[in-house]
């Protein structure tokens, strides 16, 4: 995908998102490697991307990685009769890294973060993807992040 210069600042984070999904996906299928290692393979191949999408998508993966243990556990609690492991791998990833969002990074409004991962869902998930992705950040959204305030 080629960003210009001139988009907008939320054009730029969707794409960092997508970065940072890709990465993760990364990270997760290959589980061997570690992600900074793969965070490094990752951005030579993008070596050209402007700094803030490249900061953008690190802090969503260094952020996501550093907190499983506590988003795992929440995600899991509201994906009613479905186990983690059992999750579709993109599916996954997006509820990381939009939980984190949601529970850790207060100046994105939630509405923002939801949609972005909904629109991710859609495109790189199945057909009920978007769907579930949805109930899952709307029910954490609603009880984790109200406790929050």
């Amino acid at each position: 995908m080629f960003l210009h210069r001139s988009c907008s600042r939320m054009r730029k984070r969707s794409l960092s998102r997508e970065y940072a999904l890709q990465i993760l996906y990364a990270v997760n299928i290959r589980k061997n490697d570690q992600p900074h290692y793969v965070q490094e393979v990752f951005w030579q191949n993008h070596a050209d991307e402007a700094s803030e999408v490249k900061d953008f998508a690190q802090t969503l993966v260094q952020g996501t990685v550093s907190r499983l243990d506590e988003i795992d556990p929440l995600i899991s609690r509201y994906a009613d009769n479905w186990r983690l492991d059992r999750m579709a791998v993109i599916d996954r990833n997006i509820l990381r890294m939009a939980t984190y969002e949601l529970l850790f990074l207060p100046d994105i409004p939630p509405k923002v973060t939801i949609n972005e991962a909904v629109e991710m869902a859609k495109k790189f998930g199945d057909e009920e993807s978007g769907r579930f992705v949805n109930g899952i950040l709307d029910k954490i959204n609603k009880e984790e992040c109200k406790k929050q305030l």
